[in-house]
């Protein structure tokens, strides 16, 4: 489901509250939560959102991890600066 549909699907339960059972209220809920754990912040296009679902569910990975791989690679190849490392971090040598 896109946050459009969810958007859509909780102004709809909103408007009927004293009509929707619990149970589809939860899964409601709990959707809009899960949309909201794992967009951070990123307003995109339902056409980009899919095609990140798409390329995580192919990758067998989340969302955000996908997001995170992304984020390095473009840290990577200089497209974002890199992020500095504190003095308290576990680097393992790798750093």
């Amino acid at each position: 489901m896109t946050r459009q549909s969810i958007a859509e699907e909780s102004e709809s339960a909103a408007g009927r509250i004293a009509d929707i059972s619990r149970a589809d209220l939860q899964i409601i809920l709990r959707r809009a939560a899960l949309m909201l754990r794992n967009v951070k912040g990123v307003p995109l296009e339902p056409i980009v959102e899919d095609a990140l679902d798409s390329i995580a569910s192919e990758m067998k990975i989340g969302r955000s991890d996908l997001i995170q791989i992304i984020r390095e690679w473009l840290e990577t190849n200089a497209y974002l600066p890199a992020r500095l490392i504190d003095g308290q971090s576990q680097t393992n040598g790798d750093a």
